[in-house]
């Protein structure tokens, strides 16, 4: 079964560069039964292995801001570390209902995001909007994706196609340092991680080559539906 998820979510980070925390964190902690903070650190480590792979396809295609991108992880790289720590220090079951609010939130901010670029270039601000994202990731290891992208959207002028891909080069850089620094202070199940990563290589390579030939506004409706019921799940399974 947890290479079946590997295969499935990698396809969706291809397509859309999310689902790498959003699906995989409640997942691993729903379906596999690994305590939040291994959760979110595996899932993290996953997610950033997927997107170097589903990257360069992105980048080959000039489908990169990279300027956009330094002013993302000006704030995303600081804020990603704050969210390590926050994690660190709050009890396990809270840590639980807290993810899954975190990714019923990110959901309706997926759902809900204007399907037209905005034609103002503010994208000095980003650094700014990507610290409280950065801890985000680093907390739940969502959020990436969706808000990456819907700040993306709101304060630049890029085409969707580069949104998508400078987003996906942010995720990596976030999902790899807050990874690493979960899997030093010991939130790592590298087991569940091998097995993930036998079905999301295939899956990452065929998202890559199936990139921009799916309709992905669908696909991320229903990626997004899925999220807000792991992550309500997650909720009463915390708070309740």
């Amino acid at each position: 079964m947890i290479y079946l998820l590997g295969f499935v979510i990698a396809i969706a980070i291809g397509l859309t560069g999310v689902g790498a925390g959003t699906l995989t964190t409640p997942l691993l902690i729903l379906a596999v039964g690994l305590p939040a903070r291994i959760a979110v650190g595996t899932a993290l480590i996953f997610g950033a292995i997927v997107k170097i792979i589903t990257a360069p396809v992105y980048m080959a295609r000039r489908q990169v801001d990279w300027r956009t991108l330094r002013f993302m992880l000006a704030g995303g790289v600081p804020g990603v570390l704050i969210g390590v720590f926050l994690l660190k220090g709050i009890d396990g079951k809270a840590i639980t209902g807290v993810i899954g609010l975190t990714i019923v939130t990110v959901a309706l901010f997926n759902l809900l995001r204007p399907a037209q670029v905005q034609r103002h270039d503010r994208s000095e601000w980003l650094a700014l909007i990507c610290l409280p994202i950065g801890t985000e990731v680093g907390f739940s290891s969502a959020g990436a994706g969706a808000l990456g992208a819907l700040s993306l959207l709101s304060m630049t002028t890029l085409v969707p196609a580069a949104v998508v891909g400078t987003d996906l080069v942010f995720g990596l850089v976030v999902s790899l340092i807050g990874g690493g620094v979960n899997a030093a202070l010991g939130n790592l199940n590298g087991h569940v991680l091998g097995q993930l990563l036998v079905g999301g290589i295939p899956g990452a390579i065929l998202g890559g080559i199936m990139a921009g030939k799916v309709p992905s506004k669908q696909l991320r409706l229903g990626l997004s539906g899925a999220m807000a019921l792991l992550g309500a799940s997650l909720f009463y399974r915390g708070f309740f």
